[in-house]
C-alpha cells in the first residue's frame, strides 16, 4: 500500500509487492475454450445508461447513413448542372490515402508483433520526422489555412522531439512491458485485426463520399460545412468504437490467459458486440475527452507550476478536475467491461481504485504504451496526408489543404484501430497483475520497475531533506 508515514515527502513511496486476494473469475473453466456466461456486475443506473447508449449508437449509425446517402445523391445531381466540383480530382487522392492507411496500419501492427523490442523507439523517431515533413508540405501549398496548419504541424514535431528526449529513460521499461504483454497474442488476433481494418476502410470511404457530396452542394446551401463537421464527428466516434470493441475483446481474452484460462477470440468478440455495445460507445465518447483535458491540465501544470498564486490556484483546480474525471473514465476500465460485464464508469472507477490500492497508480501514469500508440497514429496520419497532399498539389492544388487534413484523420484512426490489440494486451497485463501479483504467469518486469521508482523517490526525498537543512 502507499506509505503515508513521512508527511514531508513530495510523493508517496510505492510498495513493490501488493497483497491482493485472488478473485475467482465469474465464468469459464480453466484451460478450456468455451462460451462464457456473463455475470452481471453492473448497477441499475449503469444498466440503464448502457441500454440508452446502445440504442443511441445504432440510431446514430442509421442517421449518419441516411445523411451520407442523401449528400451523395444530392451532390451528384447538383454537380451535373454546376460542374464547379471535380469529383475525380477530389476523390482519387482521398481514396488512395484511405487504402494506404489500411496497408500502413496493418504493416505497422505486424512490425509491432514481430519486433516489439524496437517499435517504441522507432515510433518516437519516425513520428516527429513525418510530422515535420507534413508541415513543410502544408507550407508549400501556400494558402492561409495551409500555412496555419503547417505551423501547427512543425510545432507539434518539435514538441514530439522534446518529449521523446524527456521520456527516453522510460524506453527500456516501455519496451519490456510491451514485449512481455504481447509475447503470446490471442488466437485469431491477426484475422480480427484485418477484418476490423477492412470495415474501417469501407466506412471511411463511405464517409469520404458523403464529404464529397457536401462539397458539391456548397454553392447551393450554407449548411455544407456543418454537414462535413457532422461527418467528421461520426468518423471519430465510429472509429473509436471499432478500436475499443477490439480493445475490450482482446483485453478480455488476454486477461483470461494471464489467469490460466483459454478463451476463443471469436466468442469474446461476439459477446462484445452483443452485450457490451452500450458500454463501449460510452467509453468511446468519454475517454478521448478526458484524455484531452488531462493532457491540458498536465501541460498547464508543467508550464505554470507555482510561478504565481493565481496560476497555481488554476493549476490545482485543473489537476483536481482531471483526477476526478480519470476516476470515472479511463481506458483501463475496458478490461473490467469485458471480463466482468460492468458498465464503463463503474469499471473505470473500480480499476483505478484498485491501482491506487495496490500502489500501481504512478507506474500507470508513467506507462508509454498510450504515447506509443498515439505517435504511431500521428506518423501514419502524416504518411497518408503526404500521399493525398502531394497528389492534390500535382492534380488540383485548390483541394490540397482539405484533402490532406481529411487523409491525416483517416490515417490516424486506422492505425489506432490496427494496433488496438497491442494496447489491450498491456492493459490486461496491468489489471491482471494488480488483482493477483503473486500469480506465476507474471515475471519480474513490474516488481523491478516498482523497485526502481521506489529508489528514485527515496533519492529525491533525501536530496530534498538535505536542501531544506542547508
Amino acid at each position: 500500500m502507499l506509505n503515508n508515514a513521512n508527511t514531508t515527502t513530495p510523493s508517496q513511496i510505492i510498495q513493490i509487492q501488493a497483497q491482493v486476494p485472488h478473485q475467482r473469475l465469474p465464468f469459464t473453466i480453466p484451460n478450456k475454450a468455451q462460451v462464457p456466461n456473463f455475470s452481471n456486475r453492473t448497477i441499475v443506473a449503469g444498466q440503464a445508461a448502457r441500454t440508452v447508449f446502445q440504442i443511441l449508437f445504432y440510431l446514430y449509425l442509421f442517421v449518419v447513413a441516411v445523411l451520407v446517402i442523401f449528400l451523395i445523391i444530392y451532390g451528384f445531381v447538383s454537380d451535373v448542372h454546376t460542374h464547379h466540383f471535380h469529383p475525380q480530382k477530389w476523390y482519387a487522392p482521398l481514396l488512395v490515402s484511405t487504402a494506404s492507411a489500411g496497408i500502413v496500419g496493418f504493416t505497422w501492427q505486424c512490425i509491432t508483433a514481430r519486433h516489439s523490442t524496437r517499435v517504441v523507439r522507432l515510433a518516437f523517431w519516425l513520428s516527429p520526422l513525418l510530422t515535420f515533413a507534413m508541415g513543410i508540405m502544408f507550407i508549400c501549398i501556400g494558402t492561409a489555412v495551409s500555412l496555419a496548419v503547417g505551423v501547427i504541424a512543425l510545432v507539434s514535431a518539435l514538441i514530439q522531439s522534446l518529449y521523446g528526449c524527456w521520456a527516453s529513460p522510460r524506453f527500456e521499461y516501455g519496451t519490456k512491458i510491451l514485449s512481455v504483454s504481447i509475447a503470446f497474442p490471442p488466437n485469431k488476433t491477426q484475422g480480427l485485426t484485418l477484418y476490423s481494418i477492412l470495415i474501417g476502410i469501407l466506412y471511411c470511404c463511405f464517409l469520404v463520399a458523403g464529404i464529397g457530396g457536401a462539397r458539391a452542394i456548397e454553392n447551393r446551401t450554407k449548411l455544407s460545412a456543418f454537414f462535413i463537421f457532422l461527418i467528421l464527428l461520426s468518423l471519430g466516434w465510429t472509429m473509436q468504437f471499432l478500436k475499443n470493441a477490439m480493445y475490450v475483446t482482446i483485453s478480455r481474452v488476454k486477461y483470461m490467459h494471464f489467469s490460466g484460462v483459454d478463451m476463443d477470440t471469436r466468442v469474446a468478440f461476439c459477446d462484445t458486440i452483443k452485450h457490451l455495445t452500450g458500454s463501449v460507445s460510452i467509453g468511446s465518447i468519454l475517454v478521448p475527452i478526458i484524455v484531452l483535458f488531462r493532457g491540458f491540465a498536465r501541460t498547464t501544470s508543467l508550464v505554470g507550476g507555482d510561478t504565481d498564486e493565481f496560476m497555481f490556484s488554476c493549476v490545482s483546480c485543473y489537476m483536481g478536475i482531471a483526477s476526478l474525471l480519470v476516476l470515472r473514465g479511463n481506458r483501463w476500465g475496458f478490461v473490467h467491461v469485458g471480463v466482468y460485464n460492468k458498465g464503463f464508469v463503474q469499471a473505470s472507477s473500480d480499476t483505478w481504485d484498485m491501482f491506487i490500492r495496490v500502489g500501481l497508480k504512478e507506474l500507470i501514469d508513467l506507462d508509454l504504451t498510450g504515447v506509443f500508440c498515439f505517435l504511431s497514429g500521428v506518423g501514419t496520419g502524416a504518411i497518408c496526408s503526404l500521399v493525398s497532399g502531394i497528389w492534390s498539389l500535382v492534380m488540383h492544388k485548390s483541394y490540397a489543404t482539405e484533402v490532406s487534413i481529411y487523409a491525416f484523420l483517416i490515417g490516424y484512426f486506422m492505425c489506432r484501430l490496427a494496433i488496438a490489440w497491442a494496447q489491450a494486451c498491456v492493459a490486461a497485463y496491468y489489471v491482471a497483475y494488480a488483482e493477483n501479483p503473486q500469480s506465476t504467469h507474471f515475471d519480474s518486469t513490474i516488481p523491478v520497475r516498482l523497485e526502481q521508482l521506489n529508489r528514485s523517490q527515496a533519492l529525491q526525498i533525501f536530496r530534498a531533506n538535505n536542501l531544506s537543512r542547508g
